[in-house]
Parts: C-alpha cells; sequence; structure tokens
C-alpha cells in the first residue's frame, strides 16, 4: 500500500496484473553445489549511456539503467582514492572487487581543482584577485595536470575491470583548507583582505564565514583579473580530454554542492542564476526554471561556461549538474532549462534532523519524513528544465545521501528510490579522516569489515529494464523482490537483475510471467528476454526454494539445481 500511494503521489502507473503463465527457476547459494556461472558482459549495462530525455538513463541497446553505488572521495593531498598500498588515499583491486561484489555499478570518485592545478601562491595574491576585466589568457601546467590525471586514470581502469563505471566529482567542501575544507587552490582564494580564520564547532559553520563568502562571490562574478571561472573551466577541459575515450566514464559532476553567501540567507533566486551562468557561460544562456526570458549573464562570466566546455572536449559522456547547497534539504530548485544534450539533474539528500558529530538521525520519522519530500519535489522539479535535446526534461540521479549507520532509515530512503525509478551513490565507501564528514558514514570501516549497513544498500535490483519500469519493490528484511514493467519490441537485450547473494543464504526462488529466464541458475545477474507479444513482464525473486507449481502443470516449467 505504502509504495502504491508513493506512485500515485508521483504520477505513475498502477502495476500491470501479472499474466497466466509463468517461469520459475530455483538457484542453489553459490558454492553449495556449483560456482556461480560468469554472465557475458556484453549483456550488462553497456556504454555509451545516454539521456535522451525523460527521467531514465539508455545504454545502447535502449534499456532504462540503474546504477547504485558508492563516493570514493580522498579530501587531503594527493586528492585522489587510487592504488598506493600502505598509504591513507590506498584504493586498490580489492576495493574494485569489493564494489562490484556487492551489486554497485557506479562510483562517484573526487577530484579537486587543487589536484589539477595547485599553481602557485597563496591566497588574496594582487595578481590574480585585483577587481578587474578577467584575462583571457589561461595558462595551464600540462604536466602537473597530467601526472595528477592519471592517478585517477588508475583507479578510473581498475573499476572498469570490474565493470563499474566512474562519475568524475569535481569535489569542494568550503572551498579551500583555510576555512577546513578542500578543493580550490589557494590562489584561488580573494577575500579583499577579509582575514583568513576559521570559524570554531563544525566544520559546516564556515559556511556562514565572512571572508568564504567573499571569496565565493568573487568566484561566480568572476570580477577579478585572475578569471577563476577560466582556469576552472580550464581544468575541467583537460580531465574531459583525457577521459573522453574512456568506455568506463558514466559521466562528469562540474561542481560539489554550489554555494554563495546568497544561499545561506536563503535568498537562492539571486545564486540561481549565477550557478546557471557558470554552467552554461554568456554564449550559451539557459533560462532560470520554468520563465520564459533566457538568462542574462554578466559580461565577465566566461563565453563557454563549464559544461559547454566539457562537451566540447567530450561530447560522448554525461555532465551531472547540481543545485545549489540550499536544496539539499526539501527546498526549491531553480535550476532551469538548459539546452545541451547530455545533462543529468544531479542532487543530494541529506536529513536536517541528525547529529552534527556522527550524523546520524535524531529522529528517524522526521528525517526519512524529510528525504521523501526532498525526493518527490525534485521528481516534480525535473520536468521543468526540459530543453529541445531533452523533452521532458533530463533524467535524475541522487549522488549523495545516507552518511549514516542507521539502517531504519536507509531502508526508507532506498525504498523510496526503488520505487522512483532514481539511481543514486550512497556516501561514502569509506571514512578517510573525512575534514568534513561526519564518523558514521562509511560503508568500509578502518578496519575493513563491512558495516551493517551494507544489508540494505546491497539490493536485489534491476540494473537494466528492456521496457519501461513500472513498479520496483525490494525488501532487504526477507530478501523480496518485485519488478514490474512494460516491454519493449524495440529492445532486444534482455532485463538484468542484479542478484544480492548475501539475503539469500539458501539460494532463491525467481517467477517471470511475460518473460522467460536466459541465464542458468546461480547466476549474479539474472538475464529475462521479453515474450513476444507480451504486454507486461513481472519478475520476483524470494529466498528459498520455488514452491510447488500451480495447476494446470502445462502452464509452468521449473527448473532446479
Amino acid at each position: 500500500m505504502a509504495g502504491a500511494t508513493l506512485l500515485a503521489a508521483c504520477g505513475g502507473p498502477a502495476p500491470p496484473a501479472p499474466a497466466e503463465q509463468s517461469v520459475r527457476q530455483f538457484s542453489p547459494p553459490p558454492g553449495r553445489h556449483h560456482a556461480a556461472p560468469t554472465e557475458p558482459s556484453t549483456l550488462l549495462v553497456s556504454g555509451p549511456i545516454g539521456a535522451p530525455g525523460g527521467p531514465y538513463l539508455r545504454d545502447r541497446y535502449g534499456r532504462v539503467v540503474l546504477f547504485h553505488g558508492v563516493n570514493a572521495v580522498y579530501k587531503y593531498a594527493p586528492f585522489i582514492a587510487t592504488p598506493a598500498p600502505g598509504r591513507p588515499w590506498n584504493f586498490g583491486a580489492a576495493d574494485a572487487a569489493r564494489i562490484a561484489g556487492l551489486g554497485f555499478n557506479v562510483v562517484r570518485l573526487g577530484l579537486t581543482w587543487q589536484g589539477i592545478e595547485p599553481g602557485v601562491g597563496g591566497p588574496n595574491n594582487p595578481a590574480v584577485c585585483t577587481r578587474g576585466t578577467p584575462r583571457t589568457a589561461v595558462t595551464l601546467n600540462a604536466s602537473v595536470a597530467r601526472a595528477y590525471l592519471t592517478k585517477v586514470a588508475r583507479t578510473v581502469d581498475l573499476l572498469g575491470r570490474d565493470h563499474v563505471y566512474t562519475i568524475l566529482d569535481m569535489h569542494q567542501d568550503v572551498w579551500n583548507q583555510a576555512f577546513r575544507g578542500e578543493g580550490a587552490p589557494g590562489w584561488a582564494v580573494c577575500t579583499d583582505g577579509l582575514p583568513l580564520v576559521p570559524l570554531p564547532g563544525r566544520w559546516s559553520a564556515n559556511y556562514r564565514n565572512g571572508a568564504l563568502n567573499r571569496a565565493m562571490d568573487h568566484f561566480w562574478a568572476n570580477d577579478v583579473v585572475g578569471n577563476l571561472q577560466g582556469h576552472y573551466d580550464a581544468a575541467w577541459g583537460a580531465v574531459a580530454r583525457v577521459f573522453g575515450s574512456n568506455p568506463w566514464i558514466l559521466g562528469y559532476d562540474p561542481f560539489n554542492e554550489p554555494f554563495t553567501s546568497e544561499v545561506t540567507i536563503s535568498d537562492t533566486q539571486a545564486f540561481a542564476g549565477e550557478l546557471e551562468c557558470f554552467y552554461t557561460g554568456t554564449a550559451h544562456p539557459g533560462y532560470l526554471n520554468d520563465r520564459g526570458d533566457p538568462l542574462r549573464c554578466p559580461a565577465t562570466v566566461p563565453a563557454t561556461g563549464v559544461v559547454p566546455t566539457i562537451e566540447a572536449a567530450d561530447p560522448h559522456h554525461l555532465v551531472f549538474v547540481e543545485p545549489d547547497i540550499f536544496s539539499i534539504g526539501h527546498q526549491p530548485n531553480l535550476l532551469g532549462p538548459m539546452d545541451f544534450s547530455n545533462l543529468v539533474f544531479n542532487f543530494h539528500s541529506y536529513c536536517g534532523y541528525r547529529s552534527p558529530l556522527t550524523g546520524d538521525p535524531t529522529n528517524v520519522d522526521a528525517c526519512a519524513q524529510q528525504q521523501l519530500t526532498t525526493l518527490l519535489r525534485r521528481g516534480r522539479e525535473r520536468p521543468f528544465l526540459s530543453s529541445p535535446r531533452q523533452p521532458g526534461g533530463p533524467p535524475w540521479f541522487m549522488s549523495e545521501f545516507g552518511a549514516t549507520h542507521d539502517n531504519d532509515l536507509l531502508d526508507r530512503v532506498t525504498g523510496y528510490a526503488d520505487l522512483l525509478g532514481l539511481g543514486w551513490t550512497y556516501w561514502s565507501w569509506k571514512y578517510y579522516d573525512d575534514p568534513t564528514g561526519s564518523t558514521d558514514e562509511e560503508l568500509v570501516s578502518a578496519t575493513g569489515h563491512l558495516e551493517s549497513t551494507v544489508n540494505v544498500l546491497s539490493r536485489t535490483y534491476a540494473q537494466a529494464v528492456a521496457g519501461t519500469p513500472v513498479s520496483v519493490l525490494f525488501d532487504p528484511g526477507s530478501g523480496s523482490f518485485k519488478l514490474a514493467y512494460v516491454p519493449s519490441e524495440r529492445v532486444e537485450a534482455p532485463t538484468v537483475v542484479f542478484v544480492a547473494a548475501r539475503h539469500y543464504p539458501e539460494g532463491y526462488c525467481t517467477v517471470v510471467s511475460g518473460g522467460h529466464i536466459v541465464s542458468p541458475p546461480g547466476a549474479t545477474h539474472l538475464l529475462i528476454d521479453n515474450n513476444p507479444g507480451a504486454s507486461d513482464v513481472d519478475v520476483t525473486v524470494d529466498p528459498g526454494r520455488c514452491p510447488p507449481a500451480p495447476t494446470p502443470a502445462s502452464s509452468t516449467t521449473s527448473t532446479t539445481s
């Protein structure tokens, strides 16, 4: 009933009635009777992944694809989680294999502007921070950028070997180490001489630091001779050129949690315009929300913004644009249409009722309601970003949520995402002694063991659907999974369901109506072909052996090992 209510709230259709005939298959637990077979990787989610318009991403076969994953962001030097045995930032083959084994098919991997372009000099350098017309010449130290991006590429390639995609996230929190954060190089901090004194208390108190807000005002207005946005865009151009032909890149997140002083006083309308001008540039103005008049961007903003800079260097991969940080709660998004072909409406969702130390909720019911409100609001806002290149609006994606060990809250939020057909990346894979995080945010502890939250986050779910999803339900307590979809005659590749083995210690039973199973018993990925002429397909996965087939016996096929 809760699922039906949520679907109705989102305007979704009612689940189709199950077909009379069904195919049943029992899969014993891996290793008990035989080793789980390896599926042909060509039938799994296969790029390039497109965003043609509407709520879903699609792969090269035309299937609706869903991504579940984790964030891996190392915020100290060398500013990348990469293979480095014995070092705190080590991210090796074992991490990649473990991520894939849990069913995650994407990692949001953090990199920083400081890592790409550390430069020389510190804050308030007159050669950079003097107010005036930005200089057009931008020179990036190619050897420094190349050395850094080589480390990034090692991690991307490791993940790709296990069929895990990467979103490259230009991460920042409170801009720079001067404010107890990370992201921007010191030379890009322009405070008009205001003292660089971090505020006491939790790191996030610095969002109200006057010097930080002055620095962000200069970045968004791009009104200093150092051409801050020009340098930032050039850094992204370098990234996109390196990874433009990499098949395991899902896309790019241009700016993590954009913020400025206007956001701290809730005046989001003004900042939405600045942010959108940063994304588009003056030569490609967008629109604010659903208004009819194009934005008028300041002349100091680069003509080619960060999105067209990325797409010029890499026209194949997605760009995950974020609204302002104020929208993390249930506040509105005011970004509007931007006429580019590869955009994804990307947002974060966190609860306001949580411990500032651990991140765990102080009121689970209030948190769950607030986060549901956020998801429903983002779902209603998404069509407002519709453009000629993305009719119906861009797909959507929740690239951060969680940062908690509270299984009850995670169960509710991931359940809402299932019902809404929303992909996600959990914060976070490891804690990495995060300077701008919370102590209970990691999935893998400092000693290497999986936290109990893995039982909620490692889920049975449809990674690719050969049609249009209608309803998805998964109960991590029982392991019961249900998928209903309307098949597409234009899609010849199978539906792919990842089966999270940890929920089926005694094996599992699959029942399919409207389609037939083409993967062998025990496969990690359940492959289902649509039946010719079927009007709907229903898939269930339940723990244990299949119950006796209903009569008449000729209407079912039972396969066991």
